[in-house]
């Protein structure tokens, strides 16, 4: 019973790890680094309300942008 249990919680945690990280790391480090400094600026109070939100969408195009041209300057993800 409890090796089957074990083997169902190593399966939901290996589901949800290769759903958020997938085939791209740097995309998932660069979106936790995005909600850890949001979270700390909203925290502290560091930028008013309504400049968080706007900063944290300019962040996560940051992530995609730098993702992209690192991939197209590697050559792609259909290379051969």
């Amino acid at each position: 019973m409890m090796r089957a249990l074990a083997r169902l919680v190593i399966a939901f945690f290996r589901f949800w790890y290769d759903f958020i990280v997938g085939d791209c790391r740097q995309i998932a480090a660069g979106v936790l680094v995005v909600l850890v400094a949001g979270a700390l600026l909203s925290r502290f109070a560091l930028v008013p309300p309504a400049v968080l939100a706007p900063l944290f969408g300019l962040g996560l195009a940051a992530v995609l942008v730098v993702s992209l041209i690192s991939e197209v300057g590697r050559g792609g993800a259909g290379r051969s």
